[in-house]
């Protein structure tokens, strides 16, 4: 009996257990065709693949013939003028030996989940809303070998999604859907409905992030292996409606 495993793509980790796509002319580990609706492509990027380079450091300005000469002027405002050590901003209603209080108007936020800044390209995309919205992609692995890929989000983040919707006036605008944009099985995964349990569960977990609809983009003259849009009856075996019947651009729907 084959093992499955779920795992959310959050970091480089779950990036590199991404598989390729089964046709190596294009790659969704590198694709940018939906986050970009100009200029996006499915081309496989081998670069994308690797860590970002940063730029190196400029030269070191000249000083400011403004500013003033020994270092920053005096600013009457800081705590730490005149010597006094950082502390949290004084309480006059306090008793002395009462800790210091936070500024109740700039509440401290604890950071949220990110990548770092020289991660590929495309796990940098995936990451956009970690702090927000949450994951933006799974892959499913069969006894511990990636099977199978999904990637999703809000329409937001996914300019091309909303262009295809912008031909369809009469597709619900209010409340507006999140969409899955790319599923793919790898050559050895195929016809064990491998494809389908991870949409399932990609559905179940849009559920829970209190979505009331999802939508995907199928390609009905591409082959298996030059799509990860799927075609129309892919997505009706996992419960999606033809919201619109076009024979280039059809729009499936399911209801959460």
């Amino acid at each position: 009996m084959t093992t499955v495993r779920i795992l959310d793509v959050t970091d480089e980790a779950g990036f590199g257990r991404i598989p390729p796509c089964a046709d190596p002319g294009f790659d969704h580990r590198t694709c940018d065709f939906w986050e970009d609706d100009r200029r996006g492509s499915k081309a496989a990027r081998l670069a994308w693949l690797e860590p970002v380079a940063q730029p190196a450091p400029g030269p070191a300005r000249a000083a400011n013939p403004f500013a003033p000469a020994g270092g920053p002027s005096f600013n009457p405002f800081d705590p730490r003028a005149g010597g006094q050590p950082a502390t949290k901003p004084f309480n006059p209603f306090g008793d002395d030996d009462d800790e210091p209080l936070d500024n109740p108007f700039a509440p401290s936020r604890e950071r949220g989940p990110a990548v770092a800044a020289d991660a590929p390209r495309k796990l940098q995309l995936l990451a956009r809303g970690l702090a927000v919205f949450g994951s933006y992609a799974k892959v499913l692995e069969a006894d511990g070998a990636p099977a199978a890929y999904c990637q999703f989000g809000p329409l937001s983040a996914y300019p091309r999604a909303q262009r295809v919707r912008e031909l369809y006036p009469k597709l619900p605008s209010s409340p507006l859907p999140a969409v899955i944009t790319c599923i793919a099985t790898t050559p050895a995964g195929r016809g064990q409905g491998l494809a389908q349990q991870l949409v399932i569960a990609v559905v179940n977990d849009l559920t829970g992030r209190g979505f009331s609809a999802v939508e995907a983009y199928p390609e009905p003259e591409a082959r298996p292996d030059a799509t990860s849009a799927a075609n129309p009856a892919f997505w009706a075996s996992c419960g999606f409606d033809l919201a619109v019947d076009d024979p280039r651009f059809p729009v499936v729907r399911r209801e959460l």
